[in-house]
């Protein structure tokens, strides 16, 4: 297995993270994809870390300069993390046993303690109260969607789908990635012996994250959800935006993007849908 870290001008996060990934001692190969960092990132780890492959990218492309991480991996698994973000002792293993295990689950979202506290991320308690219906002898809860800091995937499977869209930059990126692996007929879980440990930076344009968030929301409906869907999710949203200004930013935002949208707007099948719907019910 191959993890692949990705980060911009978080030299201090990015070095803590390798530090624990190499402290790990585990059998995986480790490649840092520097998003366009301006702070010397690719030079200071290139003599930090001899033994870590690093990736230099002549901009910020946002979540999909992983898949450059993930196209130049040479293994069959790719563990994801962000810069702040790393893996706990037995949890690449545990995630690759499953992935040996089930030849159709192609991602398992650990569950992710924040801080030094180790508080669970709401995120997690959300996915383990999945209400989809589990299958026979599979492990963890099934779920439609998975966190990209604390994750394990499957190569290939990954980049059939086309990897992370890059008009998403940031922010919901998984989504997109999530829907067309289950239309593909590719399994998700989420797995709560699979820990990642989460140290969110304090470089956090939240401003910013949750204009995107609001915008990638609405692209992502729009690619692949049924008009009615589309038009209620449309609805909540815009209600959303019209009390926070950055997320009001966002929705005209994604106007600009309804040419690409017309142009690559394929429905999921009702089978998927009909998930999706259950888990709108679910967390509304």
């Amino acid at each position: 297995m191959t993890v692949v870290v990705l980060t911009h001008d978080r030299i201090s996060e990015v070095s803590r993270t390798l530090e624990r990934l190499l402290d790990l001692r585990e059998d995986a190969a480790i490649i840092v994809v520097d998003n366009g960092s301006s702070d010397g990132t690719s030079e200071i780890l290139a003599r930090r870390f001899p033994s870590v492959r690093i990736m230099t990218l002549g901009a910020n492309v946002g979540a999909a300069g992983r898949n450059a991480g993930i196209r130049a991996s040479e293994t069959p698994y790719v563990a994801l993390c962000d810069d702040d973000t790393w893996w706990a002792p037995g949890s690449l293993a545990r995630a690759a046993d499953v992935l040996d295990a089930h030849p159709k689950v192609a991602v398992v979202t650990g569950r992710v303690l924040v801080g030094p506290d180790e508080r669970e991320d709401p995120t997690c308690a959300q996915m383990a109260n999945s209400p989809l219906p589990a299958e026979s002898g599979l492990p963890g809860k099934p779920v439609l969607g998975f966190l990209a800091g604390a994750s394990m995937i499957r190569r290939r499977a990954f980049l059939d789908v086309g990897g992370f869209e890059a008009r998403f930059f940031l922010g919901g990126e998984e989504s997109l990635v999530a829907a067309d692996l289950a239309a593909a007929g590719r399994q998700m879980l989420y797995m709560r012996d699979v820990v990642v440990h989460h140290y969110p930076s304090p470089q956090r344009d939240t401003r910013r994250r949750r204009r995107l968030l609001l915008r990638n929301a609405l692209w992502f409906t729009w690619l692949r959800r049924p008009l009615r869907s589309a038009a209620r999710v449309t609805g909540r949203l815009l209600r959303s935006a019209l009390h926070d200004p950055y997320q009001a930013s966002g929705f005209f935002q994604a106007l600009g993007g309804l040419p690409w949208i017309i142009r690559q707007r394929r429905c999921l099948p009702d089978a998927i849908e009909a998930a999706l719907l259950k888990l709108d019910r679910h967390v509304s």
